[in-house]
């Protein structure tokens, strides 16, 4: 991959991420708590979101590996759920905020992707739009896998029964070796879903 093409790709994974992080913040500020605003994170500029290892390093690793799922985390937006106005459906709303805005910016460029077909459009266009969907779309769906401390875990836990505790906590625990396992050996199982909704979304072959 050329190096420029490769600059886009992770500019547009930090951006992505960046609005993720700070969708939790805002659906935290809903729910009363203003934790994130009172930390200075309600902010779009990435340099308050930046994780070296997780926004720039891993990126750019995996983008010059060709890896062929795309993924990465910012700082997270910080929260206290005993603020929450409801505890249990605000933890949800909150965890659920990043990945539907995620889904939100895929499904807007997907939209107009379908809308240009046939049209005569500047070089680089289906490029750049193209890359928008699709970084969005591994953003939404990996960080649905219920393994902590991503989104899909926080959703999960939170719908269990308070009995549950004691094993999330134990879960919680080992939540880096699990997310490497994760990441290792069955990131790629995801690699279909992200083909399919992509070319749902775009009408464009992947």
């Amino acid at each position: 991959m050329e190096a420029t093409n490769a600059v886009f790709y992770v500019v547009v994974l930090v951006m992505s991420i960046v609005i993720h992080e700070v969708s939790h913040g805002f659906m935290a500020e809903y729910f009363g708590d203003k934790t994130a605003r009172f930390a200075g994170r309600l902010t779009l500029n990435p340099i308050k979101h930046l994780d070296l290892f997780g926004s720039v390093l891993l990126p750019v690793f995996l983008v010059f590996t060709h890896s062929p799922f795309l993924f990465g985390w910012a700082k997270p937006v910080p929260y206290n759920p005993e603020n929450l106005s409801n505890k249990k459906w605000g933890t949800v709303a909150v965890a659920s905020a990043g990945v539907l805005s995620n889904f939100l910016i895929a499904i807007i460029f997907g939209v107009i992707i379908r809308l240009s077909h046939g049209m005569t459009l500047p070089e680089g266009f289906y490029f750049i739009t193209s890359i928008i969907v699709l970084v969005n779309l591994a953003l939404g769906i990996f960080n649905l896998v219920p393994i902590p401390p991503l989104d899909g875990s926080k959703i999960l836990f939170s719908l269990l029964p308070q009995s549950a505790s004691t094993y999330i906590s134990q879960i919680e625990q080992y939540s880096l070796f699990l997310l490497i396992i994760f990441i290792v050996f069955f990131s790629n199982y995801l690699y279909p879903i992200l083909t399919f909704l992509f070319s749902f979304l775009t009408g464009l072959a992947f």
